[in-house]
């Protein structure tokens, strides 16, 4: 019962995420809220980080059951996919700011705004998915538990639904330049090259 109110958990944290992030809602909230909107983004970041770590905590409350036998192979490759995936999202945050992230830094101005390509950006579209996957997939690996199988395993049930989501917002803000970056580099998995 405790991996079906994980899964639960993990279901209305990824629900609620696509649902404050759509550019729909911000839209009406920004024609409702008007000069208070500019806190919109900061309280998004605050509820998905409490969403987070109730979901964490709960986590942890779980009796640990191993799935997969413990090995020093499987340990170090998890530890190598872990550190690959956090140097992807540590590297490709570089390219936009933090603070307006998370909401502590006002949005620019829609005419300032700039599709980046540069970086972890022109090998896949979605590095911070790609980073999460491995970092979760790397956790898998270590922990070898029941509880760390269902948070790989919602993840990749939730990133189609999240990359599409965040694709139709990236279209509604910067059209036919995100049609054709689309075209040319893959969502997750990077184009292998060869010299």
């Amino acid at each position: 019962m405790n991996y079906i109110y994980l899964i639960l958990l993990w279901a209305v944290f990824y629900a609620s995420h696509s649902f404050l992030a759509s550019g729909k809602l911000k839209r009406k909230l920004e024609s409702k809220l008007g000069k208070a909107y500019k806190w919109y983004r900061l309280f998004y970041s605050l509820f998905s980080l409490l969403f987070f770590v109730i979901l964490v905590l709960y986590s942890i409350r779980i009796p640990a059951e191993r799935i997969l036998a413990e090995g020093d192979l499987l340990i170090y490759f998890g530890y190598m996919a872990a550190s690959f995936g956090t140097i992807i999202i540590v590297q490709s945050s570089k390219m936009w700011s933090i603070g307006k992230f998370i909401g502590t830094r006002p949005e620019e101005p829609q005419t300032e705004k700039k599709l980046i390509r540069a970086g972890w950006y022109s090998r896949m579209r979605h590095p911070l998915y790609a980073g999460l996957l491995l970092i979760f997939l790397g956790y898998f690996f270590v922990a070898g538990t029941y509880s760390a199988m269902v948070h790989l395993a919602c993840l990749i049930a939730y990133l189609p639904i999240g990359i599409y989501f965040e694709e139709k917002n990236l279209f509604a803000e910067f059209g036919d330049a995100y049609k054709k970056y689309r075209e040319e580099v893959p969502a997750i998995f990077p184009k292998m090259r060869f010299w």
